[in-house]
């Protein structure tokens, strides 16, 4: 069996190895006579799966996306097809929870705020939006959901208008599918016009799709605002992004907010489990059989951490300054945004440092937010 994997993939070696021959492509410069011959695809986002690149190929009978969304996956096709397909909802959801919450602290930092202050607004309450508003409320952040797909199809959560979310949200996170058609399209949903409600010294952050907000708007909006402060991880046009627009972002990174190391093996290993299922093999690999333990793993804490105390904590963990310096040097590089992508691979989880309780104080919040936590 021939399968074609996206280079960026971890771990697939480990898992499908002993399922066939891999071999390992760019997966945004695939083409329809470089995969006629697979029997398995394994991609990401920046593959386009469409008739375009499946036309040539008789034989595929899977094809696994290690991503959250869809919209790069011509879904209907393969199914005229009877083409099995998987991806890995909620795979890097913990991941974007953990990037967000993480910027928005550096943001209060740097700005001398207090994020416990604020109002978030998260715009898409499925996997990722759910994950930040997770680890919000478990640090006291009141947290208010815009979506309109969930709140129709049932979703008993309490959902609030995109009017009312502009009108009393301090930060909005951005965490919608993009989508040109249907009841909510999401393709610039923050177009100039909303972009132009934003609150004084709102803080906007996309780790979603580029193309939800108007770049070019956004240009326009900041230079005219200088109060709104942004934290974008997507970009109209990846991989080039406007560079117009970097300089004007507070922290600017290659659409890597999933790209924990967990959360990478997570997508790797669900299109794992999803192929051994289809071949009606056994599933006998997990998580901790492909992760090395962390460069610190205990840290004793004798208070409760303040919000300057947690970012120094987090920090142990993730230095979402070092992607963002990365990023203002190498994005105008040739392939320099794939080539951060490619080698990003020393991002962990919060869950790999455990506080060790040497205090009398509660650390529930903190197991919430994600630390491993242990009571002395």
């Amino acid at each position: 069996m021939k399968i074609i994997a996206d280079e960026n993939m971890p771990y697939v070696d480990t898992l499908f190895g002993e399922l066939g021959t891999i071999e390992k492509v760019n997966g945004r410069t695939l083409t329809a006579d470089s995969i006629a011959d697979a029997d398995v695809l394994l991609v990401r986002s920046v593959t386009q799966v469409n008739a375009a690149l499946l036309d040539k190929n008789t034989q595929l009978k899977f094809v696994g996306s290690a991503t959250i969304g869809t919209d790069h996956v011509d879904l209907d096709y393969l199914q005229a097809r009877s083409i099995p397909f998987a991806n890995a909802p909620g795979c890097n959801a913990t991941a974007v929870g953990e990037f967000v919450f993480i910027a928005l602290l550096e943001l209060a930092h740097r700005f001398n705020d207090n994020l416990k202050n604020k109002i978030v607004g998260i715009v898409g309450a499925g996997n990722t939006g759910t994950a930040v508003a997770k680890c919000l409320t478990a640090f006291g952040v009141q947290v208010l959901l815009h979506d309109p797909l969930l709140q129709q199809q049932g979703d008993e959560r309490d959902f609030v208008s995109l009017d009312a979310l502009l009108d009393r949200c301090d930060v909005l996170s951005l965490h919608v599918p993009m989508t040109r058609t249907g009841a909510f399209p999401t393709w610039h949903l923050f177009d100039e016009k909303r972009l132009l409600q934003l609150g004084v010294g709102t803080w906007l952050l996309n780790c979603c799709r580029g193309d939800v907000i108007d770049n070019q708007a956004l240009i326009t909006v900041k230079q005219a605002r200088s109060d709104l402060k942004l934290v974008l991880d997507v970009w109209e046009g990846e991989p080039h992004p406007m560079p117009e627009l970097v300089p004007l972002v507070e922290f600017a990174t290659p659409h890597i907010a999933g790209y924990s190391l967990e959360g990478r093996a997570r997508g790797s290993l669900m299109l794992y489990q999803a192929l051994s299922a289809h071949l009606g093999l056994g599933r006998d690999k997990s998580l901790s059989d492909l992760l090395t333990p962390h460069w610190i793993e205990h840290i004793h804490i004798q208070n409760q951490p303040d919000e300057k105390a947690l970012l120094q904590l987090v920090r142990l963990v993730y230095d979402l300054r070092d992607d963002d310096r990365l990023f203002r040097n190498q994005f105008l590089n040739v392939n320099g945004f794939d080539h951060m992508r490619k080698i990003h691979k020393h991002r962990r989880e919060l869950s790999v440092l455990t506080l060790v309780n040497s205090g009398q104080f509660d650390v529930n919040w903190l197991s919430y937010l994600g630390f491993s936590g242990v009571e002395l």
